[in-house]
């Protein structure tokens, strides 16, 4: 069993100085740290089909949200609900939305200093924040309008919180609640935090924790469970939604190591470097000692191994049975690989002093490329709706009306750009609109074809029409041109292509 030093701490009730240690000003100075990194040019990429997902859910009345969570989307209720309230105050600009995943990184970093120091010491708990702050996956889901960032957060602090508790002879009654409070709600955000039910178990079965120990913690997790069941039952009955997965290598070798965190292949592997390192010297060096009663607190890295490996590992297992996995799905698991690659810096000084410092800057260059590839205007799943939307918005005339192509996949269909940058299409008439997505029982708006639209006299009086294909697969679909050109419309002027779009300009 492969554990570290740790000393007895008493119950006494915390102060306003243990509340200013140094331990956690450290910390909350990565947070905010690794919350600014992540804020650092979110505004750049075009949104892109989920995070507009994200949009269009929080835009909704109450009424509405709650009847389409019946339906589709029902595990990603609670964050949809948090953003809704904050567009609320701040709006819908891409920095606004994205904006709340930053500060949830700021608060993973936050817990992972802390994790790391309570286990270790100062220097560690450093090197792992910095590491935290610049992995490829923390910077990543820091700038999307995504539930993942929160989902990190919630694991970082739930294992720490299981820590203290394992420190603990005889926990207060607020540490298990604050237990169970971060395990039901951190579900309700993302749904797989659950499976840190797995990891807790295992960290508590290496600590030999007492029978007494055990009970109370398979308690707080009964009533977790409990708290959460109407969230599994909606998940159960909705999963059809995630079936797409089998469709796709979710699989590859490039997506399990390098994709899941660590962005492209130089810095994936030395990272994987490092980890290796952290891994073999903790075999060769490991420290033993008891923790109050006869358990033992588990290591650093055995704590930040299980954390990487079991949850992932429970996953792409399933995936072969039932579609459940994709790299996004496992980024709680990044906070982990930071604490491995933090360990394996440290170590490397084993060999000689000056190795932490060469491998940190190798670190860095390799990181900065990442970064400010992560932050260019197709960096979402090249999503290009913000030219979109300038292109319309620079020639179309109010009046006009718009046509979206409505064959692609509901995350890449054109529309979208309507509702993530309206300003290019202020004016413009959507003919083809069917049920908007207030009134939708899924998240985007429903339309009619061109035939159905002329059927109803909605190109009447219309002179020009913009046709906006999605060309996401290299060559532009041909949807309602065939349509549109029997009713008359002929193409007026050169097709405007975009990175990933087709904008057609029609005339009759």
């Amino acid at each position: 069993m492969i554990l570290v030093d740790a000393r007895t701490q008493s119950e006494a009730r915390p102060t306003l100085r243990d509340a200013l240690s140094e331990r956690w000003l450290v910390a909350a100075a990565l947070g905010i740290l690794a919350t600014a990194i992540s804020a650092a040019g979110s505004w750049i990429p075009s949104l892109w089909g989920d995070e507009v997902a994200s949009l269009l859910s929080a835009e909704r009345p109450l009424p509405s949200l709650f009847q389409m969570l019946g339906h589709v989307d029902a595990v990603h209720g609670t964050y949809y609900l948090g953003l809704h309230v904050w567009i609320h105050f701040f709006g819908i600009s891409p920095f606004a939305l994205r904006f709340p995943s930053a500060i949830a990184v700021g608060l993973a970093t936050m817990a992972t200093v802390a994790l790391a120091w309570r286990l270790t010491d100062r220097r560690l708990a450093v090197i792992a924040g910095v590491v935290c702050v610049m992995l490829p996956r923390v910077t990543y889901m820091g700038e999307e309008a995504r539930s993942y960032a929160f989902s990190a957060a919630f694991a970082a602090w739930l294992t720490l919180v299981l820590i203290e508790i394992l420190r603990r002879e005889r926990p207060r009654r607020i540490w298990w609640a604050a237990y169970g409070a971060l395990l039901a709600v951190g579900t309700y955000v993302f749904l797989y935090l659950v499976l840190f039910v797995v990891v807790h178990l295992v960290i508590l079965l290496v600590s030999r924790a007492n029978r007494a120990l055990f009970a109370r913690w398979a308690i707080t997790v009964g009533l977790a469970a409990v708290a959460c069941a109407p969230l599994g039952i909606a998940a159960f009955l909705e999963r059809g939604q995630i079936s797409y997965l089998s469709n796709t290598d979710q699989l590859s070798f490039t997506t399990l190591f390098s994709s899941l965190w660590f962005g492209a292949w130089p810095f994936a592997i030395a990272a994987w470097a490092l980890i290796a390192v952290a891994v073999v010297s903790e075999w060769r060096w490991r420290k033993r000692s008891v923790t109050p009663g006869d358990r033992r607190v588990p290591s650093l890295v055995v704590v930040a191994g299980l954390w990487l490996v079991l949850p992932s590992g429970i996953l792409i297992a399933a995936h072969a049975a039932t579609p459940d996995f994709t790299a996004r799905y496992v980024s709680f698991c990044a906070p982990a690989a930071a604490l491995l690659i933090a360990v394996g810096l440290q170590r490397t000084a084993r060999l000689a002093r000056w190795l932490p410092i060469a491998a940190g800057i190798v670190l860095l260059g390799l990181v900065l490329p990442v970064f400010v590839a992560q932050r260019t205007p197709y960096a979402k799943n090249g999503s290009d709706w913000a030219e979109v939307s300038a292109t319309i918005g620079a020639e179309a005339r109010p009046g006009d009306a718009v046509v979206f192509d409505e064959t692609a996949k509901p995350s890449h269909r054109p529309r979208l750009a309507m509702h993530a940058y309206p300003a290019g299409f202020a004016g413009l008439d959507d003919v083809a609109l069917k049920t908007p997505f207030t009134s939708s029982s899924t998240w985007y708006d429903r339309a009619y074809t061109v035939p159905q639209t002329a059927s109803l006299g909605r190109f009447t009086g219309v002179s020009r029409v913009w046709l906006i294909e999605d060309a996401s697969s290299g060559t532009p679909d041909t949807y309602g041109l065939a349509s549109l050109e029997a009713l008359g419309f002929s193409p007026a002027g050169a097709a405007v292509r975009t990175h990933s779009s087709q904008i057609l300009q029609l005339q009759r």
